[in-house]
């Protein structure tokens, strides 16, 4: 019998100054089983720093065809696909085919092994921009998780700042490559 995925229900309050977007989002997100609760609080995360009306979770880890997040425009198109984690380079260039724009959010101690293993093999991809969150940072964001949560992310002059009750952690998200 296979195993269900696990609901997490979040109320995310998002105040980014950079932007000017101030929104609060009821998030409903599936935790596949063999989703860690970290790569969870990462989705969430992505979320927050590209929230809009039309960002929505994609099924990510159990669909090859779809990212962990997404954004279409009316025509259906898409114009931005997250990946979190590490994800192969084909799965990446074909992402790169099929949007505007694509974002990975890279976490963990091992994001500089697959980083060095993909980067010569990612330079054709013009539209791809790589991130990684230092796992002090991505581990710190985990015990952010439950069930059900109150959220709250603040955005300004590139620092991001993640809270839950009276914890805060700083998000210091480390650009490994720019599109273009």
């Amino acid at each position: 019998m296979a195993l269900k995925s696990t609901i997490y229900k979040a109320e995310l309050t998002i105040s980014d100054m950079d932007r000017g977007y101030y929104a609060t989002h009821a998030l409903t997100i599936a935790r596949h089983p063999s989703e860690t609760e970290e790569r969870v609080m990462i989705r969430v995360l992505a979320f927050a720093l590209h929230a809009s009306e039309r960002l929505e979770f994609g099924k990510g880890i159990s669909d090859s065809e779809e990212p962990d997040l997404w954004e279409k425009d009316y025509t259906d198109a898409v114009q931005l696909w997250v990946e979190v984690g590490q994800p192969d380079d084909r799965r990446l260039l074909k992402a790169c085919g099929r949007s505007e724009q694509v974002v990975v959010y890279s976490y963990a101690s091992a994001s500089d092994v697959w980083w060095k293993a993909m980067n010569s093999r990612l330079d054709r991809a013009k539209v791809l921009k790589v991130i990684n969150i230092p796992s002090e940072q991505s581990q710190a964001l985990e015990k952010f998780a439950s069930r059900n949560m109150q959220l709250q992310c603040t955005i300004q002059d590139g620092q991001i700042w993640f809270s839950s009750g009276d914890q805060t952690v700083e998000v210091q998200p480390e650009v490994l490559k720019q599109p273009g």
